[in-house]
């Protein structure tokens, strides 16, 4: 079954990091890293209307952020094997489960500092998970 796309208009991610702002003053330790919570917006491409309902709860169930910091070690490989040949970059969507990390908000947007090792995967799209 294809992936609900989601009408924006404007790319999700430049929303959040307008929202955000300068996260200059804003550090991490170790391999801790901060995204994002990607809330889809109330209408899909085809013109449904979503129930506030349903996007109220991309607030506690959103399985997708945004990389917007990570802390000095963060994604550096280990003797466990874990990044090895892998590259992160800010911006790019992580997808993560719902029950990680440590929810905080950040300049009023809503984000999680997670361990660099509870991201799952990476999405071009965060349309693509749910």
């Amino acid at each position: 079954m294809p992936f609900m796309m989601m009408h924006h208009d404007v790319d999700p991610a430049l929303v959040i990091k307008g929202e955000i702002g300068d996260l200059s003053s804003f550090e991490l330790f170790n391999n801790q890293i901060l995204v994002a919570t990607y809330i889809r917006p109330k209408m899909t491409k085809s013109g449904i209307l979503l129930a506030d309902q349903t996007t109220d709860e991309d607030r506690y169930q959103s399985k997708v952020g945004l990389l917007l910091k990570t802390g000095p070690r963060a994604f550096e490989p280990n003797a466990d094997g874990w990044f090895d040949g892998e590259s992160f970059n800010l911006d790019d969507w992580l997808v993560f489960r719902p029950s990680d990390g440590w929810q905080i908000t950040v300049h009023g947007v809503l984000c999680r500092i997670l361990n660099d090792t509870q991201i799952k995967g990476r999405v071009q799209n965060p349309d693509e998970v749910w």
